[in-house]
């Protein structure tokens, strides 16, 4: 089983945790990882663009000139895509971009993204963080200066931590995430991934499960 260190919010070594290897010591199946991150990038598109068509742009309702003799081409409605402001042929319309994969691809996809992360040594483990009277930017901001982690970063926790979230929400570059709702496109799109142990523990419960 992969070993790490756990560190506390000054950056000081104050433990080691396990990590089990079905999990972090996974294979990583690339194609696998790039499937779940494009279906993660569909269910972000809006699909709303949107064209009319002939029948739905205004006017059209007159013929424009009688069929013959008058040496132009005949027409039935102004509204046809060959006139301006006509319909669009084959124009978009409101649509979802959203496709599923199985389950098991994504968990496999996930445990596969956890155990690069755990290889680059990119995993960090926090004993704990706790912001408990009020949001505060600095001390996240201090927490990741001690850990020596800058640019992009990824916090996990066990649970949804609302004084967590706001704290790190304007920091540039830094999410949070509850470990329940931990996905694969949030893990590669961050470079250090920063997990407290409960969090660890929480993901290997829902992975495992």
């Amino acid at each position: 089983m992969p070993v790490v260190p756990v560190y506390n919010v000054e950056g000081q070594k104050v433990d080691e945790v396990e990590l089990d290897d079905r999990i972090f010591a996974a294979p990583v199946n690339e194609g696998l990882l790039h499937q779940v991150v494009l279906m993660n990038l569909a269910a972000k598109r809006a699909g709303t663009a949107s064209t009319k068509t002939r029948a739905e742009v205004r006017g059209g309702g007159r013929k424009p000139w009688r069929q013959k003799g008058t040496g132009w081409a005949r027409h039935g409605s102004r509204r046809s895509p060959l006139w301006r402001h006509g319909g669009v042929v084959f124009g978009p319309k409101p649509r979802t971009y959203r496709f599923s994969m199985p389950k098991k691809a994504r968990r496999l996809a996930l445990c596969g993204a956890l155990t690069g992360k755990v290889a680059s040594g990119e995993l960090l483990v926090l004993d704990d963080l706790r912001i408990p009277e009020r949001p505060r930017t600095k001390e996240v901001v201090r927490m990741l200066t001690n850990l020596n982690v800058p640019g992009s970063a990824l916090i996990v926790t066990a649970a949804a931590d609302k004084n967590v979230v706001k704290s790190a929400r304007n920091i540039p570059g830094v999410a949070t995430s509850p470990a329940p709702e931990l996905n694969v496109y949030d893990v590669l799109s961050h470079k250090h991934l920063i997990m407290t142990k409960d969090a660890v523990r929480k993901v290997e419960e829902v992975l495992l499960a």
